[in-house]
């Protein structure tokens, strides 16, 4: 198996290669050059634990890891850090599956991925032969920067720098990154949205000056965004756990297909439910779900793509994206492969703010449904969710749950629906509160407390401790300032 780069599949690398580099030389994204087919019958699958199934699905893309290697890393990853057995539980509520994804560290489907993406690292450069330290440059909408430094700090022959917009988190998500510590970690607020930080990271990727300093500090760059292949590929294990625990009990038949919606900002979480589509999995329909920054619900209702909008701060502020970088591999994929047409719609989106695809391509794009929930909609749907079935939710799924609401009175398709719960209630306690009639406080760990009554469940120590843990990373800067930063951190120019 090798990755080639969406923008020029002449450019073509080892699982390793591309694992390390994270973003293609020509500023593409590295995809499969085949998408693997599983060989393996689902019933055969069925009473595999998580670790074993992670193994089972990783092998088709990791195929230059020997089994030893790839199997330590997915020990490594999947321990005692999750609060469940189970990895991913799968709760039954209002006739619906919530594949909880937030029982990592930090709370929220990102560690499924980030938790494995150190091993993966440091095994490629072993592998390799590479001796040299790798700089994670990372971009947060509010829950990547915690997983990421969770799951590198402290790693060896690896440091990381996380962006994070300064109004555009959750107070709790920006407590955990800015109380982090680890000595080979950074956390730097931005003055701007995700999208700035976003595009301010790849364009230093991109920065020649910057990658020749850095390869003089004997140090290569690197991505745990999504944008990184090694990040998107673990995320593909957990559609197929759900899948398969239906199955195990027996809520639905082998080959019977599911829905699958999920609340939807950088595409990187849904397009892994594709490639698991892709790869066999009996998927009917991927149900992309928006809040009201709503881009992708235009693109799937119009085909065209157009950021020219006013950006939004919402209660669900990891989908507060404008611009959805894994995008980029869904049009390669339903161009058939057409790099040079990607490229010129990637181009068209940074020069004119938007870009239209073909009609071709729109056909291909028939598993996809996609819309958006409103504000009210999100606060109405914890409320009715909790009140049939005292589940709370968090704001991302309450999103998911809206749109699928609105899916089912649009199509009366009645198909099992699994919806990717992406984070734990306490991470959103202030909007969740609210939502439940909880009073508002000053103090968002009041709020906690008092959702923890209305759940009967307790605050995650990971959350209630970081009332008291003091501040370690205190600085901000504009999106200019951001290459001087990092120049700053690993000593250029010192």
């Amino acid at each position: 198996m090798n990755y080639i780069s969406t923008r020029d599949k002449n450019i073509s690398k080892s699982p390793c290669e591309a694992i390390l580099q994270g973003i293609s030389e020509d500023g593409g994204l590295f995809l499969p050059e085949k998408t693997p087919a599983l060989k393996e019958d689902l019933n055969e699958l069925i009473n595999l634990n998580y670790k074993d199934l992670a193994y089972t699905i990783m092998k088709y893309f990791f195929t230059d890891f020997k089994d030893g290697e790839l199997r330590d890393c997915i020990e490594r990853a999947y321990d005692k850090k999750f609060d469940s057995k189970d990895i991913v539980p799968i709760v039954k509520k209002d006739n619906l599956y919530f594949l909880e994804l937030f029982h990592g560290p930090t709370l929220a489907f990102k560690d499924m991925a980030l938790s494995i993406l150190p091993h993966l690292l440091n095994t490629a450069l072993s592998k390799l032969n590479i001796q040299r330290e790798i700089l994670i440059l990372t971009a947060t909408s509010g829950d990547t920067g915690k997983a990421a430094l969770e799951g590198f700090s402290d790693v060896d022959n690896i440091k990381i720098m996380v962006f994070y917009p300064q109004d555009g988190v959750s107070e709790i998500q920006k407590r955990q990154m800015i109380t982090h510590g680890g000595n080979n970690t950074k956390v730097v607020g931005i003055n701007g949205n995700f999208d700035d930080a976003q595009n301010g990271v790849k364009s230093l990727f991109n920065d020649s000056e910057l990658k020749m300093a850095v390869n003089n500090k004997n140090t290569m760059l690197s991505s745990a965004n999504s944008i990184n292949i090694g990040r998107l590929v673990p995320q593909i294990v957990y559609y197929f756990y759900g899948y398969l625990n239906l199955l195990k009990n027996k809520e639905i038949k082998s080959g019977e297909k599911i829905n699958v919606v999920v609340p939807t900002g950088n595409f990187g979480n849904i397009l892994a439910a594709y490639y698991a589509k892709k790869m066999g999995l009996p998927i009917n329909k991927l149900i992309c779900a928006s809040n009201e920054n709503n881009v992708l619900t235009d693109f799937f209702n119009t085909g065209e793509y157009n950021i020219e909008r006013e950006f939004k701060l919402t209660s669900s502020p990891s989908m507060d994206i404008l611009i959805s970088s894994n995008l980029e591999r869904l049009l390669f994929e339903i161009s058939e492969g057409e790099d040079l047409l990607t490229k010129e719609l990637i181009e068209d989106m940074q020069n004119n703010g938007k870009y239209t695809i073909t009609k071709s391509m729109e056909e291909r794009l028939k598993d996809f449904y996609g819309n958006f929930a409103t504000e009210k909609e999100v606060q109405e749907s914890i409320l009715s969710l909790y009140k049939s079935s005292s589940y709370v939710i968090d704001t991302h799924t309450a999103v998911a749950y809206s749109v699928y609401q609105k899916y089912k009175n649009q199509t009366g398709d009645n198909t099992k629906t699994l919806i990717a719960s992406t984070a734990s209630p306490y991470k959103f306690g202030r909007s969740v509160g609210k939502a439940l009639g909880i009073e508002d406080m000053e103090d968002d760990f009041k709020v906690l407390e008092e959702l923890s009554i209305i759940a009967n469940n307790k605050i995650p120590s990971s959350i209630s401790d970081l009332k008291n843990m003091d501040i370690v990373h205190n600085q901000a800067c504009e999106v200019h300032e951001m290459k001087s930063m990092v120049e700053k951190f690993i000593g250029i120019g010192v």
